[in-house]
């Protein structure tokens, strides 16, 4: 009863992708169907890892943690996963998904892209709020932006949601009086459609 799931992650590093998968300690059965996954370095496509690399949200990273940007920008190879899937009825989708990136974590990844949430993940920081949880965390998954409105008010949306196959949220002409309670109002929704509600529009 939702729409389409979406998926979107980059790995940057020289990943052993022959490395073997153990699905018990991953919690993945490897590649769910519908994503495709490709690998891109200096004899494929050598300007693929670079071209994630700039504009503000590289720019943010290397202001806020320049010593992942700095390893990041020292990578020439990356492994992009990107896939649809077509109004699932679980989550096993992005289960598979989380565990999959964890083990190129672990078997020369340095960081994660997350464009659909604006994030850039240090390996450490995406074991301990995305893997370790052993469970959907939907918060950990999306992010709430708050933007300057017209009126001197705020416009509040999300990005990420898209991952559960559900609209991303928005609110505008937020009051800063009003802001704490719609943040909190937001968290709710976030939950609520990514375990499987619908708002109506």
């Amino acid at each position: 009863g939702g729409g389409d799931a979406f998926l979107f992650y980059v790995v940057y590093g020289p990943v052993d992708t022959a490395a073997p998968l153990s699905r018990s300690k991953y919690r993945s059965n490897g590649l769910p169907r519908g994503l495709d996954l490709m690998a891109y370095g200096p004899k494929s496509n050598p300007e693929v890892p670079a071209s994630f690399r700039e504009g503000f949200l590289w720019e943010q990273l290397r202001a806020t943690n320049p010593i992942l940007a700095d390893t990041i920008a020292a990578q020439d190879s990356c492994i992009v996963l990107r896939g649809t899937f077509p109004d699932p009825e679980n989550l096993n989708y992005l289960r598979d998904t989380v565990g999959l990136i964890t083990h190129f974590l672990d078997n020369g990844g340095v960081g994660v892209y997350d464009p659909q949430m604006f994030k850039w993940w240090p390996r450490d920081r995406w074991r301990e709020l995305i893997f370790d949880p052993a469970g959907p965390v939907p918060s950990h998954h999306s992010v709430i932006l708050v933007s300057e409105d017209s009126r001197d008010t705020q416009w509040l949306h999300t990005r990420g949601l898209r991952k559960f196959g559900r609209p991303d949220l928005s609110v505008p002409q937020v009051q800063e009086s009003q802001k704490d309670a719609f943040v909190d109002l937001c968290n709710r929704f976030i939950e609520l459609q990514a375990f499987g509600g619908i708002i109506p529009e």
